[in-house]
Parts: structure tokens; sequence; C-alpha cells
């Protein structure tokens, strides 16, 4: 199944198979059609022509059907010209001709944030532009600190990058990490081992690791030491080259065990540190290394920092809202 949603465009989905989709629109503008569609549908016609794509249009819904990269590209374009009709009574050839340019300009620049991951078939990609320029700060950067509220894919991403990276061959190994700090609850006693006792922390990230390749591969390899789920504390006198190194949750860490965790990179290593900075589970005298580390290292070049805020969240609508409710009353 494939999603779209668009500012000026809702859309319903149903793929095929890998290669062959067919999508309808449906237009939030439905009485620019005649402008959209062009005069006797001849913007329809050119979309077809040069997408290569089959397109049927019936009051407000254009129903596009084709190869999946073909339908991608026609969507584009589509959204592109709603833009453009929302402060323009008309769509000229010379307008349209721009738009096809800054439509394929757009679906090149999405085509450098998306990251491929062991999982068949699958791409990662932004869907918000707070993503898009996380997602560009990692490719670009050694160092980068990503802060923002809950679901705006902050941890989800990083794993994203880091598992493409050791698909290309750019790192030999992954390193998870984060702080075992209960969220206002005491569990109490955990029985098991090391392992048993520390999973409950790590599971989101085993969760993400879970959605980019199957449980045989990810158990293989973390047997093998190529990928390590660990609680911050085992991060202690290791140097970490030809690493990506993701910290999770990193408002919940002291500023000496911020320090601690940053002077662990080594050569060809892509660390990557996280955290809502709004949520700390700290006592109330400890102040959050991931806030104090913001803070110092600020214009050090090579080090990103990205802020996410409520509309980069994809979970459920509710969160967004759940996220501006709590924001007004603090």
């Amino acid at each position: 199944m494939e999603c779209y949603n668009f500012a000026r465009v809702n859309s319903h989905t149903r793929c095929v198979h890998d290669i062959y989709m067919e999508l309808t629109l449906t237009l939030e503008n439905p009485e620019k059609r005649v402008q959209l569609f062009g005069t006797a549908d001849g913007n329809l016609r050119t979309i077809r022509e040069i997408c290569n794509v089959q397109i049927t249009a019936r009051d407000g819904r254009v129903k596009l059907s084709g190869a999946k990269e073909a339908v991608t590209k026609a969507v584009s374009l589509l959204e592109s010209m709603q833009q453009h009709l929302t402060h323009s009574d008309h769509i000229s050839k010379d307008d349209l001709v721009k738009l096809m340019g800054r439509a394929g300009a757009d679906e090149r620049r999405k085509d450098l944030c998306r990251v491929e991951v062991y999982a068949k078939h699958r791409m990662i990609e932004p869907h918000s532009k707070g993503q898009e320029k996380y997602l560009t700060a990692m490719q670009k950067n050694d160092m980068i600190f990503c802060a923002g509220p809950a679901g705006t894919g902050k941890t989800y991403l990083a794993v994203a990058m880091a598992v493409a990276m050791l698909k290309q061959g750019r790192i030999r190994r992954i390193i998870l990490a984060r702080p075992a700090v209960e969220a206002g609850e005491k569990l109490g006693f955990l029985p098991g081992d090391m392992q048993a006792k520390v999973n409950p922390y790590l599971r989101p990230l085993f969760d993400a690791l879970g959605d980019m390749m199957d449980y045989t591969q990810i158990k293989q390899f973390m047997q093998n030491d190529i990928i390590e789920v660990v609680p911050l504390a085992f991060m202690r006198g290791r140097t970490l080259n030809a690493a990506a190194v993701i910290l999770d949750e990193a408002q919940n860490t002291t500023v000496s065990q911020m320090l601690m965790f940053l002077t662990r990179l080594g050569y060809d290593s892509k660390m990557i540190v996280t955290g809502d900075d709004s949520q700390s589970d700290l006592a109330k005298d400890q102040e959050s290394g991931l806030i104090d580390a913001i803070r110092r290292l600020e214009g050090i070049k090579g080090i990103a920092f990205v802020r996410l805020d409520e509309a980069d969240i994809v979970r459920h609508r509710l969160v967004q809202n759940i996220v501006r409710a709590y924001e007004k009353g603090s």
C-alpha cells in the first residue's frame, strides 16, 4: 500500500504489484478543475504523453495508472499545478513547462533523501520538510543532533540512515545506545540476565530495526557484533571506528554522560544524537546533557543541529493535537 499526503490533493492508492500502480486523486478545489485539466482536457493529455501514464478524469477525481515511477511523477506535477492555481486563474503552456521542470527537480531532490534498507522493495523517505532536512543533515555531516517531540521520526530515520550505510558498505557496524532511565515510574527488580534487564529500555530501537530487516538477519548481525544495542553506560572507554553510532532519548543523559558518549567517535564514523528536550526524566536538579550539548557545540563545523516540530509528526493525527495542547499549557 502506497500513501500520498498532499497539501492540496487527497488520494487513495492501490498497488497491483511492485511495478504497476493505480491511484485516484480527489481534488480539494474541484471548482478549478477546468483550469487544471485544460481546454478539452489538454493539460491531462500532455501529462499522459510526458509521464507515460493513463489518466481518466470525472468531476473532481483523477485516476492515474501505469509504472510506479511514472505515476509518482504525474502526481508531483498535478500537485504543482494545483499549487499554481491557488494564486492564478489559469495555467498557460509556459506555466506547464516550468511546472514540469519544478516537479522533476522536486522528485530528484526526494531521490537524494530516500534511503534503501534491507527489507525487500523498501525505501525510507521523508514525509515532511523537517524530515527531509534531517536526512540531508545526516548525509552531509559526521555528527548530528536532532531534537523534537514524539512521533517526528527522530529515531526511525536515524536507524534507517545507519542501516543504509551498512548495506552500502560505508560502515562496518551499527551501535544503538540509550540511557536506562525510567519514564516517571519505578519498575523495580527485573528478572533475567543483563540483556533481559535492559531490553525494555531498548525496545524502540529493536522496533525500528524490525521494519528494515527480517528477524533472522537482525539476530545474525547481533551475534556477529555488526549490530549492537546497548545501554549508554556500556559505551565508556570505547573508540568506535567505521560505525554509525546512535544515541536515542538523549534528553535523559547527564552532562558528563553526553561528554563521554560524544568522545567515543572514531574514524570513518557517524554519530546521531536524538531526543525530546521537553520530556526529560532526569531528577529536577540535573541538567539534560542534550540541552547542554546543543548550547555548547553550536557553530562547530561538521556538527549539524535539526529541530523537528509538530508539523513533522507522522503518527496518528491525534498526536499532533496532544503535543500542541501540552505546549500551550506549559
